[in-house]
């Protein structure tokens, strides 16, 4: 049995050698371009609009009185020529300066940072057990293509896929809060009895469940078809030919292989997770950045619009390149020279 990993075991033990310095070159510069373009989009994506933006933007609308409206065009610029106004901003940026809220009156960057720590144990709890579960699921519906578990996984899978967030979130809130089951806003409840970190676990069921079932979808599916084309490859008719079990086969050579995609998939998916669910958070009334979000539509509170856009991109522009970088590391067939 030990000459398992002469054959078959060599397409899972690859060696890592280190990335080639053009290939990281061309990776990073691909993303400084995307920033620098999100960063135009960001500035002139709320002054195409037509008639007055301030007008349009104004806290009260088209009713907010003339000083009022001529604070606010300072503030965004909006009497400056644009190519005036595009350096400031720009200058601003590199200061790290975002802004000044109109909602929260305080600063952007300050108010974002508050809400970071709520959205990121949301959603980064969520997908780190949907990815854990659906991979599971994947991996044994597409070893097992055809069998019960599989078509009742993949049905369920593709199901709750299509399935909004907002609405099975709505779904859980009439089945489980109508009894009291669970607590179905915010973090916390001041008049609980429970310790902070238990009250804060408590309330996090439904949402992270709601998020969870949606990964777990798109985990899944991702694993089955990544299991799919790994389970007839030639390495592994060697491993069996050898007289290996066929779960073991599957453990030890074939999911390996299979998880490179699901992984590539999870660092994408974390460039998501700072931007958390807005639908979800708004639904549950959980503090975090997509409640932040929903609110400064509301407003609308541009600023903070403005940041936060400019906070999620660059979250996955970041993790896009973390994944690219990546892949070649964990598999060397897509290394580029």
């Amino acid at each position: 049995m030990s000459g398992d990993s002469d054959g078959a075991g060599a397409a899972t033990h690859r060696p890592r050698r280190a990335l080639p310095p053009g290939y990281v070159l061309r990776k990073v510069l691909a993303a400084a371009v995307m920033l620098l373009f999100v960063t135009v989009v960001n500035f002139f994506l709320f002054r195409v609009l037509p008639g007055d933006p301030a007008k349009a933007f104004a806290p009260r609308g088209r009713n907010a009185d003339p000083e009022a409206l001529r604070e606010l065009r300072e503030r965004l610029g909006l009497g400056d020529p644009w190519y005036t106004a595009f350096g400031k901003y720009l200058r601003a940026l590199a200061q790290g300066d975002l802004g000044v809220s109109f909602s929260q009156h305080a600063k952007v960057l300050d108010v974002i940072g508050e809400r970071i720590l709520p959205t990121v144990l949301l959603s980064g709890t969520a997908l780190v057990l949907a990815a854990g579960l659906g991979v599971w699921l994947g991996a044994r519906g597409g070893w097992r293509q055809g069998s019960r578990f599989d078509k009742i996984s993949s049905s369920l899978a593709v199901t709750f896929y299509s399935v909004p967030e907002w609405l099975l979130g709505l779904v859980l809130l009439v089945l489980l809060n109508k009894y009291g089951v669970f607590p179905a806003r915010g973090m916390n409840d001041p008049r609980s009895t429970l310790p902070v970190v238990v009250d804060t676990l408590w309330h996090m069921v439904l949402p992270v469940t709601v998020l969870t079932i949606v990964y777990v979808a798109e985990y899944s599916l991702i694993m089955r078809s990544s299991m799919l084309d790994e389970r007839r490859a030639d390495y592994l008719t060697t491993a069996r030919a050898k007289g290996l079990r066929d779960d073991l086969v599957m453990r030890r050579h074939a999911l390996p292989n299979a998880l490179l995609p699901s992984m590539t998939l999870f660092f994408m998916s974390m460039g998501f997770v700072v931007a958390g669910a807005i639908t979800v958070e708004t639904v549950f009334s959980w503090p975090g950045l997509g409640l932040l979000t929903y609110d400064a539509l509301r407003g609308p509170d541009i600023p903070l619009l403005q940041g936060l856009f400019l906070f999620f991109s660059a979250g996955v522009i970041l993790m896009n390149l973390v994944a690219d970088l990546l892949m070649p590391v964990l598999d060397p067939r897509v290394r580029t020279a």
